[in-house]
């Protein structure tokens, strides 16, 4: 059996909305050709609550996906709180922008009463395809902090005897390591003969117990990152093969570009900006485009004087611009940092070079010389309150 794995298609994403619903139907319509049947890790819709044009977008989309010939179905529904309605072989499960408060139904879940594809979370569907069977085992999104305790109490086996399909959607530490609460891949059920997880815009391959798992990443750009810069599409996976490949689809480019500047001005930043910009408008069709500014600025020029909102305007019509300047630091506070560095590597600490400040200034001030410039220094970086730090600070200054 073929499966098309379609993932993260966020319709009705508001930023690029035209873009989330054409490159899902691109994929559902793409995947109807190649595979037998769709399995859909999560993120269906971009919001918990989609507006009513977007829901039927998702409708529409999907009652035209279930009408069409698909050469397995839907042979088995094991739930022991849901129920399956229909035997078209898509099979979803809602992701952590569709989760509600627990016992509520879902975006995706009105979908599934909908006859329009199964919504087999916390559930087993079985497959099947001349005489081939395939469980699929879907767990929903769900905070990060609940997975373990729920899978757990849910206990998910594979189907003996038949190709088995373990589909979530959370986040994984050996992917995001920013959390101990991610799930490890060790922790994931052990005996499927797939691990398929959504949630991760990217495209991602590896080995879960000795078994292929695969992210397929959005069929949408949402992030702006670097990562999401490949080609948008599907995994298609041969049950029989045991292999799979990545399916593309026609998607909107995506350009990341990093420019460095030395002590440029708002006229060269802009000359540089656009040279690059047009550069990339003339490879890509309507592409969306981000570009990195890192560097200086020159002195006397502060971000605010920097053409962004200018550049944005300019190229609105033919492509969509995104102008990170988080990164560009005029050259003053460029020549703070290097002197704090420097410092350091001298030998000297950021306290002493402070003592040091202090002292100048009060020599400019002809402030006494006897006074204990390092007791005042402490006092003054303390984290007491301010009226505490200026009555200590004039004691000293009176004993000097």
């Amino acid at each position: 059996m073929k499966i098309a794995i379609v993932s993260d298609m966020h319709i009705g994403y508001e930023r690029f909305s035209d873009d989330a619903i054409r490159q899902a139907t691109a994929a559902m319509e793409l995947a109807n050709k190649v595979a037998d049947a769709v399995i859909i890790p999560g993120d269906v819709f971009d919001k918990r609550a989609p507006k009513p044009d977007v829901i039927a977008q998702a409708i529409n989309l999907f009652r035209e996906m279930s009408e069409r010939r698909w050469n397995a179905k839907v042979m088995e529904f094991r739930s022991a709180t849901a129920k399956s309605f229909v035997d078209v072989p898509i099979v979803a499960i809602s992701g952590t922008h569709e989760r509600t408060a627990a016992g509520k139904d879902n975006a995706l879940n009105l979908l599934g009463l909908a006859g329009l594809l199964v919504d087999t979370s916390e559930a087993t569907t079985i497959l099947e395809k001349d005489g081939e069977r395939v469980a699929v085992f879907g767990f929903g999104g769900i905070s990060e902090e609940r997975v373990r305790d729920q899978l757990r109490n849910l206990d998910p086996k594979p189907v003996q005897g038949i190709f088995s399909i373990f589909m979530f959607h959370q986040s994984v530490y050996e992917i995001l390591p920013f959390s101990d609460e991610f799930i490890h891949y060790e922790e994931l059920p052990k005996g499927f003969d797939l691990y398929v997880d959504g949630h991760i815009h990217s495209r991602i391959e590896h080995t879960v117990h000795g078994k292929p798992f695969l992210i397929p990443g959005s069929t949408v750009l949402t992030q702006l990152k670097d990562g999401e810069q490949g080609a948008k599409g599907f995994y298609l996976f041969d049950t029989q093969k045991r292999s799979y490949e990545f399916v593309p689809i026609e998607s909107r480019p995506f350009v990341v570009k990093e420019l460095d500047f030395k002590g440029a001005s708002p006229r060269e930043l802009k000359e540089r900006c656009e040279r690059e910009i047009d550069e990339i408008s003339k490879k890509h069709n309507n592409p969306i485009v981000r570009v990195k500014l890192t560097g200086t600025i020159a002195s006397g020029f502060g971000s605010a004087d920097m053409p962004l909102q200018e550049l944005i305007n300019r190229y609105s019509n033919s492509l969509v611009l995104d102008l990170d300047s988080s990164k560009l630091v005029d050259t003053q506070v460029e020549k703070g940092i290097l002197e704090v560095r420097e410092a350091k590597g001298g030998g000297s600490s950021v306290r002493e070079m402070g003592v040091s400040m202090l002292l100048s200034r009060m020599k400019e001030e002809g402030l006494d010389s006897k006074i204990r410039v390092s007791d005042l220094f402490t006092v003054l970086s303390s984290e007491s309150k301010k009226e505490k730090v200026l009555a200590e600070a004039m004691e000293l200054l009176e004993q000097g």
